[in-house]
């Protein structure tokens, strides 16, 4: 039996693909959705070509648990984290062109190795962490209808 599990999200976004793809690439802005406990850093130059690493880290204290995440596949309008931590999976991120606007597509994959953390996870988290996804997406939405405006 696998502990997999995807939460998928999306979000119209009135913007160009190339603003939301900017938004989830460039780190500052990134800091702008990403949820204000979550923290992105680099592992060496910032960057999102194959291969590239940051560090994800939840800023809860004592604590800080990090997921390290790798690039492993990147084209314009999609990029793939794949992380290893108290989480194994993907973050895949799609921007999908739509009329006058961008279909953003997130897909997060993973599975909690640790019986115990994948417990608590379940009981306290699983549903907090849907609708965090779905509250980066609207605060993301904002950062990119505003770049796109600039």
């Amino acid at each position: 039996m696998s502990n997999r599990q995807v939460f998928e999200q999306s979000i119209q976004i009135n913007a160009t693909a190339i603003a939301v793809e900017r938004c989830i690439t460039d780190n500052v802005l990134m800091h702008r959705w990403l949820n204000p406990i979550l923290r992105c850093d680099p592992v060496g130059e910032w960057g999102t070509a194959v291969g590239d690493r940051c560090r994800f880290v939840i800023q809860i204290p004592f604590l800080q648990p990090t997921l390290e995440s790798v690039v492993i596949e990147r084209l314009p309008g999609l990029i793939v984290w794949e992380f290893d931590g108290f989480f194994k999976g993907c973050d895949r991120w799609e921007c999908q062109p739509c009329g006058k606007g961008t279909l953003l597509l997130n897909r997060f994959e993973f599975e909690i190795p640790n019986p115990l953390i994948r417990f608590g996870f379940q009981r306290f988290a699983a549903t907090w962490t849907q609708e965090d996804m779905k509250a980066q997406l609207r605060r993301l939405k904002r950062v990119a209808e505003e770049l796109d405006k600039s």
